[in-house]
């Protein structure tokens, strides 16, 4: 009787430890499904956003990406020329002077390699960038761009709190 008694003791145990790694792995599972569906909305999200922002920055007026930024003072903003801004304010002007009154036309297109990588309510984007320009006296410019954007949720949507364009020494 004893042996029957714990052999069915022991039945009770395996089953019983059975049916907690079904609901570890369950849960296992249903973490990472969530997982990989966030990754694939961000992944949707943040390439929406970056296409907009190329089509925003390509219409030579800066009144159009401002959608796009954070405007408290402090932010730093790195950008191709001259070398940062500290405010939306600051970039707007600074931008508008040092490319936009030379440009008679442009575009800026985000290339496929575009990564993204959140925590919360911030995200980092990384993409390659190119721009081609066209300068009021006639010059053709075209450039390869690396882009690094730190992006905020917020009410009003993702934010860039912080940027970083550069273009590889001799224009490659």
């Amino acid at each position: 009787m004893q042996t029957e008694n714990a052999n069915a003791s022991r039945g009770e145990r395996w089953r019983w430890l059975l049916y907690v790694a079904l609901a570890l792995g369950g849960g296992l599972l249903t973490f990472v499904g969530a997982r990989a569906q966030q990754k694939a909305t961000d992944e949707a999200t943040f390439r929406k956003i970056i296409d907009g922002y190329c089509a925003a920055w390509s219409t030579g007026n800066p009144d159009n990406p401002a959608r796009y930024y954070a405007k408290e003072d402090g932010l730093v903003f790195y950008d191709v020329t001259p070398f940062s801004y500290h405010n939306w304010k600051e970039y707007h002007e600074g931008v508008k002077a040092a490319i936009f009154d030379n440009m008679e036309s442009g575009s800026l297109t985000a290339g496929k390699d575009l990564k993204i990588r959140r925590h919360g309510t911030v995200a980092w984007t990384t993409v390659s960038m190119h721009l081609s320009e066209k300068t009021r006296d006639g010059k053709n410019v075209e450039t390869e761009i690396r882009y690094t954007g730190i992006w905020e949720k917020r009410p009003a949507g993702w934010l860039l709190v912080h940027e970083h364009l550069s273009a590889p020494l001799g224009g490659n």
